[in-house]
């Protein structure tokens, strides 16, 4: 999963969004709480200044008949002052001494003290100063206000954030959901084409963006496609007549020839030059189906049959043959079984795979019919030696024949058509074991 393109890209859009979102929060609260300083501090620097006029004009008992005005009669309210003698001692305002924390000439600073009369801290915005005579100053302002806003800005900051990460989960979902919504179409397309649809298509939605010129891209690639398979058509169609028309007439002439000579020799000549000409053609004939089958070429064909008639029936007609190499031919299919296939091909393969067999397997030979999980298994089994694990690859190779099989006759293309056939079904070819022997299944496709 954290492969998928898509997922980075649902986590970047959901780290993004909560990026912003915490990224707006800091900054609102940073703002507010600069802004309230400012304030603060910008209340004081005023109180400030009209003192050091009141100290002056009147001296040190001009400023403490200001202080006791502003602090008595409460002309400016929320303000903190102390006029205190050179050792600290209160001489007028509103603290009853001059708090150690606050350090005269030291600047502004916030502290949390009591008002005189009152039980309860107060936060505090103030600066200290010293005056000519050594008397102290304290200049000041209540700031419990901002700092209750401050403190909402917090409770609120923690219910936002729980909210911008559910609304960054959203959007995160709805762009992945944007995206696959948008690769439906192409999908659709190129699986169509892949069942054997080559004029399907993904149609043109006008967005003109960055998805529908893949669309554009798609299409110019399955139209080659389409136009590369029409060729092969043409191509396989024509290569099949040209050799089956020169094979036919050697074949003729041998079998004139076969009729006319009387020396044994040349007669036994004839007998493998006619055998030779069979297996050339019958490999022909299979290259080509293979071919077409791999193309895709024959979907146009299929038919609507019950399986398990399909397999008696090929069952019957081998059922001879089988029994002439001293062998049986069981036959494990369901009572019946609709399902759409290209019976041509299926019973060539399946003729396949039990010649297969009756070459290089041994014990009987067991033609099933499986139908589980939506998926249709065709299965050849038989009790013989089987093929290695290791060499399952080599034996579904087209031509590919194992070291004990190059003796004999065939050509290496019995799997090959078996896993084409699978594949043209949708499926695919799976060898397998017997515990003893060979097991081939044909997966035709769900």
């Amino acid at each position: 999963m954290y492969r998928s393109a898509t997922f980075r890209f649902a986590a970047l859009v959901f780290i993004l969004q909560l990026a912003s979102a915490a990224a707006l929060i800091v900054m609102i609260g940073l703002s507010v709480r600069q802004q309230l300083n400012s304030d603060a501090r910008r209340t004081v620097a005023v109180l400030r200044d009209d003192l050091r006029a009141s100290y002056a004009g009147g001296g040190v008992a001009g400023l403490a008949r200001e202080v006791r005005l502003r602090t008595g009669a409460l002309v400016t309210p929320g303000t903190v002052l102390l006029l205190a003698d050179r050792d600290g001692g209160r001489i007028a305002g509103n603290l009853d001494a001059w708090p150690p924390s606050v350090t005269p000439g030291a600047g502004s600073t916030e502290v949390t003290l009591y008002r005189s009369g009152l039980t309860a801290a107060e936060a505090m915005h103030v600066e200290g100063m010293r005056l000519r005579g050594g008397e102290r100053l304290l200049v000041g302002t209540i700031v419990a206000g901002e700092a209750r806003a401050i403190r909402m800005l917090e409770q609120v900051s923690g219910v936002a954030l729980p909210l911008a990460l559910m609304f960054a989960s959203l959007a995160a979902w709805m762009a992945a959901r944007m995206i696959v919504a948008r690769l439906e179409e192409p999908l659709a397309a190129l699986n169509a084409v892949a069942a054997g649809d080559l004029g399907a298509r993904v149609p043109d939605d006008g967005s003109h963006d960055a998805l529908a010129t893949l669309g554009v891209a798609i299409n110019g690639a399955l139209e080659r496609v389409e136009t590369l398979m029409s060729e092969l058509r043409m191509a396989t169609d024509g290569l099949a007549h040209d050799l089956k028309s020169p094979l036919t007439r050697m074949r003729v002439v041998l079998e004139r020839a076969a009729t006319e000579v009387r020396e044994p020799a040349a007669i036994e000549s004839i007998d493998r030059a006619l055998a030779e000409a069979d297996r050339l053609f019958t490999m022909v004939q299979t290259a080509l189906s293979i071919t077409r089958a791999e193309a895709g070429i024959g979907r146009e064909t299929f038919v609507a049959v019950d399986l398990a008639v399909e397999l008696a029936g090929i069952a019957e007609m081998y059922a001879p043959v089988v029994e002439d190499a001293g062998r049986t031919l069981a036959l494990d299919v369901p009572g019946t079984l609709p399902w759409v296939v290209h019976r041509e091909l299926l019973a060539q393969a399946l003729g396949n795979l039990i010649d297969n067999s009756l070459k290089y397997g041994a014990g009987p030979v067991t033609l099933g019919l499986d139908h589980t999980d939506g998926q249709v298994r065709v299965t050849v089994a038989d009790r013989g030696p089987g093929i290695p694990a290791a060499r399952h690859e080599d034996a579904l190779r087209r031509f590919g024949r194992l070291d004990d099989a190059r003796s004999g006759t065939g050509a290496g293309l019995g799997l090959s058509l078996a896993g084409a056939v699978a594949r043209l079904h949708g499926g695919g070819l799976v060898l397998g074991d017997a515990a003893p022997g060979l097991v081939v299944t044909l997966n035709l496709g769900g």
